[in-house]
């Protein structure tokens, strides 16, 4: 019998949501639908056409098939609905930027364009801790201001797309809660993970500035655990905050990189060379520009993106989170990986 979850207990004796999940069978969409549905929510899951939904419909979602660029596709989605749970992106670090804003920023206008003058509780937005200047931070909080022109067309589209989302909030009422995540482990992740097991097989990975820095993980338990708290909080306490996100504890690189190199019996990374930061930004720099120059459709092997990812000390606040929506995260680091590599080797051949 599966075990009961923090949000089930929590939600006991309430009225059940009706709640439209976009980005439903990927990595956090799928993982909030599967809470939603265990607690007990009517579940409608927003699928382009031709995806596989049969786990969603599993569990008990309404699968309806639509997509953020086919705005006629979302009257019938939003139809009903009470929460609206955005989680849909476009995501990576490669790539014009007009085709991330596609998705991100045209996606959700057309998406809050649909929820107009209905009587909506909640559209919780998933943004990004990467809106944040890519730059050191130590305990940076929601008061940090945003950059307006960022290092790739991810970052940049989200920044893009948070502001919308908050002008629908201001000029015309839509009742948004902005979340924004780091870097999201966690079972069924079969995009960053296994590019991260395939780059230690090889042996490419290396630590910049010794691997010290902090990285901002955000186990998908924990996220769902937040994006319920921001459905059902106040609206007066939580419409139009923006919240960060992570596991609340410090972990390394070197911890982070040695954790799934343990946990997979791979080789750790090397400890030397450690290359300086500032010798990893003129490589990743020149590096980017000679692909742009020649038009290459996939990335070189260090990006800015991934230098943030891999040497910026990506250290921030979850004390508004911890405040205001109740936040407080339930599963560790240490326990998350633990899932998180278990799931990986039950299904490393299929990912």
């Amino acid at each position: 019998m599966m075990e009961e979850t923090e949000s089930q207990k929590q939600g006991q004796g309430r009225r059940p949501y009706k709640v439209l999940v976009t980005g439903a069978t990927g990595f956090v969409g799928s993982h909030v639908v599967e809470e939603l549905c265990r607690r007990g929510d009517q579940v409608r899951a927003l699928v382009r056409p031709g995806a596989d939904a049969n786990l969603l419909e599993s569990w008990g979602a309404t699968v309806v098939r639509g997509d953020l660029t086919d705005p006629a596709s979302l009257a019938s989605a939003v139809d009903g609905v009470e929460v609206v749970v955005h989680c849909a992106a476009k995501v990576g670090d490669w790539g014009p930027v007009e085709e991330y804003r596609r998705v991100n920023v045209e996606g959700l206008r057309a998406l809050c364009d649909a929820v107009l003058g209905k009587p909506l509780h909640r559209l919780v937005h998933l943004s990004t801790l990467g809106v944040y200047a890519a730059q050191h931070h130590f305990g940076t909080d929601e008061s940090e201001p945003l950059p307006d022109q960022h290092i790739d067309g991810y970052t940049q589209s989200k920044v893009e797309a948070e502001r919308l989302a908050l002008q629908y909030h201001r000029k015309q009422q839509v009742p948004v809660v902005v979340l924004r995540p780091g870097f999201v482990y966690g079972p069924r992740d079969r995009t960053l993970l296994p590019r991260l097991v395939a780059r230690l097989r090889e042996g490419s990975v290396l630590y910049i500035a010794g691997g010290r820095y902090a990285l901002n993980t955000t186990y998908v338990g924990n996220l769902v655990q937040a994006i319920v708290l921001a459905m059902e909080a106040p609206a007066e306490r939580v419409v139009g905050e923006i919240f960060n996100i992570t596991d609340g504890e410090f972990v390394s690189k070197r911890v982070f990189f040695e954790t799934v190199a343990d946990g997979l019996g791979l080789p750790r990374p090397r400890s030397f060379p450690s290359v300086p930061l500032w010798l990893a930004r003129i490589l990743a720099h020149w590096r980017e520009s000679k692909f742009r120059r020649e038009n290459r459709p996939y990335p070189p092997r260090l990006t800015q993106a991934q230098l943030k990812f891999a040497g910026l000390n990506l250290d921030f606040s979850i004390a508004k989170a911890r405040q205001v929506l109740g936040y407080d995260p339930a599963t560790s680091f240490q326990e998350g990986m633990r899932r998180t590599l278990e799931w990986f080797r039950q299904h490393s051949s299929s990912v």
